[in-house]
């Protein structure tokens, strides 16, 4: 799918377009471990407007050591984190049809690995880009081996401080992928959504793509990340908020979600072209509205123009008012009357 595209999953605005932002419904780990449940919410986020889903390849074996903790919010779902984590696991296998189902949706579709080893296992996916989480935005062995797929690399910059993610950018530069700033709290207050970290981003690696990774409770962030720059968002997708599961809560429903598509896309149009221009729809005013230079008196052929015989009025289809200046000291070839707009074609030649 991603290879027969030639279609730029994003791009930035520019000149003539507004910005093209992807937006990537992240399924997770919401499936739990349930291939038809996955298929559900594939189809859910390409029918209210998602343009990817992602989901996340690991093995707790893989993942875990005999250390490994619980975070805050997964406390309370399962005695530790190996247990969770069985119960969430899709493998490779079971992912080939799921990325094949989201071909058929018109969707791409997007894996995070958490290992070398889960990178091994998509090679046989043939996925549309690779999503790092932010905990491994520094884990270069993972980096190093993601980069090996040559597909797109989305990384999250989560817990990270700015100057931790040079070799994070690296990998996305090469790659044509993006960095996504990102809160890791799940939901983030929206005191604490950091919008702006997508420009420290953009200001300290320039020429990269920058998105967000949307972990707040609002369906209008999107929006206005797209505001601050955002050419990719991605937010959790569920089918029940209420469901058990450590990731529920912090997601958004279908219909949610195609409220924030809707709101995103709406940004985006409105955000326009990276260009100041008068639009079409504004000629009529401006013609209308604008001042000319504009005789104050009855003035005869042959007068020499003083800047007290001048005014400037609407409309702005006479000699513009920025011109009056250069237009004092000039000779009438014809009479012209009080309160009328002055035309170049009444001046002598100079």
């Amino acid at each position: 799918m991603g290879q027969a595209d030639s279609k730029p999953m994003f791009a930035p605005a520019d000149a003539e377009h507004p910005p093209r932002v992807m937006v990537i419904a992240e399924i997770g780990v919401n499936h739990d471990g349930d291939p038809n449940r996955a298929a559900q919410l594939i189809r859910a986020a390409a029918a209210v407007g998602a343009d990817a889903v992602k989901f996340q390849l690991f093995h707790p074996d893989r993942l875990l050591s005999n250390e490994a903790l619980l975070a805050g919010y997964q406390e309370g779902k399962a005695n530790d984190a190996k247990s969770l984590l069985e119960k969430l696991t899709l493998s490779a296998e079971q992912l080939q049809p799921l990325r094949e189902f989201a071909e058929s949706c018109g969707v791409k579709f997007i894996v995070t690995p958490f290992s070398p080893d889960d990178v091994a296992d998509l090679a046989t996916l043939d996925v549309d880009a690779v999503k790092i989480a932010s905990p491994d935005a520094v884990n270069t062995p993972l980096l190093d081996a993601a980069a090996a797929l040559g597909k797109p690399m989305l990384i999250s910059t989560g817990t990270c401080e700015l100057d931790e993610l040079d070799a994070a950018a690296q990998h996305t530069r090469v790659s044509r992928g993006a960095l996504l700033q990102c809160v890791s709290s799940y939901p983030t207050p929206d005191q604490d959504a950091a919008l702006g970290g997508m420009r420290a981003l953009a200001y300290r690696f320039p020429g990269i793509a920058v998105g967000y990774s949307d972990h707040t409770a609002a369906l209008d962030t999107g929006a206005l990340a797209v505001a601050a720059g955002a050419q990719v968002l991605e937010k959790h997708l569920t089918h029940d908020r209420s469901a058990p599961g450590p990731d529920h809560a912090a997601s958004v429903e279908p219909e949610g979600l195609r409220q924030y598509v809707a709101a995103v896309r709406r940004a985006s149009g409105m955000l326009g072209p990276l260009n100041k221009t008068c639009t079409d729809l504004e000629r009529d005013v401006q013609k209308i509205s604008r001042q000319s230079v504009c005789v104050l008196t009855d003035l005869p052929a042959g007068h020499v123009l003083q800047r007290d015989d001048l005014t400037v009025k609407r409309p702005g289809t006479g000699i513009p008012a920025a011109e009056l200046g250069p237009i004092v000291g000039r000779t009438l070839a014809r009479p012209v009357d009080a309160g009328c707009l002055l035309r170049p074609s009444d001046l002598a030649s100079p």
